[in-house]
């Protein structure tokens, strides 16, 4: 008989079990959430300083102050534990004032935020407007000459922007033979990638009967589209253009990555990971 490895006292399952077929369940993705990188292709986005930050690990009682979330009430780090939160940070006039991590998360490890990646990606939008590098009412196609034919055809920046595109598709995450499956394999979240890439799925989906502009759709392939936009307009990667007019200038401290395709595009609906303290960081910038 052998016995466990360091991994499997840690995390409880052996790190042979961590598959791209079952990375977003639990428990493996106590460890595949900080461990993108080791699972699909990543590009990196280099940070400010080598600075080495340490925790606060005294929140001055607000572990134990009580909250009622849905049942009985129950202190904050006994909900935290139930909800299964991987981090808590928390800021003050600008401070850290206090960190708390669950046993399988380390201080200074990424995390993936899937679906605020959004948000970042629109901030770097936001810059390249600001630079005037950028134009959100011009065609999709301007950037994209061969969006033609797809639902984006006739669609604006604008409407990418505003998730307005007359997009049909549905996130079906649980029929293995829907667009949404093929849309995961694109990007290499999924078994079975490899044979499209993201950019060549999105350009295949077809538009809805209603003019675009009309109905709020809240569809990730219009954010994966938008960091597409972003590479074409500025002739960089995005990694690059997050490096330089994001995590460079908002003073981050930690490397961020962001999952890539085949061609490398990079995954801006939700690939992005970062540590708490930098996620932090970005809303103290926008607050």
């Amino acid at each position: 008989m052998t016995g466990k490895t360091a991994f499997e006292t840690r995390y409880g399952f052996r790190r042979n079990e961590v598959l791209l077929a079952n990375w977003r369940e639990n428990p493996f993705n106590r460890w595949s959430f900080q461990n993108l990188g080791e699972l699909v292709p990543t590009a990196r986005v280099a940070a400010a300083s080598g600075v080495v930050e340490v925790p606060v690990r005294d929140m001055g009682g607000l572990l134990g102050e009580k909250v009622s979330v849905g049942g009985a009430p129950e202190t904050v780090a006994e909900f935290l534990v139930r909800s299964s939160t991987d981090a808590l940070t928390v800021m003050k006039g600008g401070k850290f004032i206090g960190d708390w991590f669950a046993p399988h998360m380390d201080f200074g490890a990424r995390h993936i935020i899937f679906s605020i990646s959004k948000s970042l990606t629109a901030i770097v939008a936001g810059i390249l407007e600001g630079e005037g590098v950028f134009d959100p009412e011009a065609p999709v196609t301007a950037y994209i000459p061969e969006a033609a034919g797809s639902a984006y055809g006739d669609a604006s920046v604008r409407h990418v922007l505003d998730m307005s595109v007359s997009l049909d598709f549905e996130e079906a995450y649980l029929d293995p033979e829907s667009a949404f499956a093929r849309y995961r394999r694109a990007t290499l979240w999924n078994p079975g990638g490899g044979t499209e890439s993201l950019r060549e799925f999105i350009l295949t989906l077809q538009r809805l009967a209603e003019p675009h502009g009309q109905t709020f759709r809240y569809r990730s392939p219009n954010s994966d589209l938008l960091g597409l936009l972003l590479e074409r307009a500025s002739g960089q990667r995005f990694a690059d253009l997050m490096r330089e007019k994001l995590w460079l200038p908002l003073g981050a401290l930690s490397e961020a990555s962001i999952g890539v395709d085949m061609e490398g595009t990079a995954r801006t609906a939700g690939g992005i990971s970062v540590t708490p303290r930098d996620l932090a960081r970005v809303g103290e910038m926008m607050r």
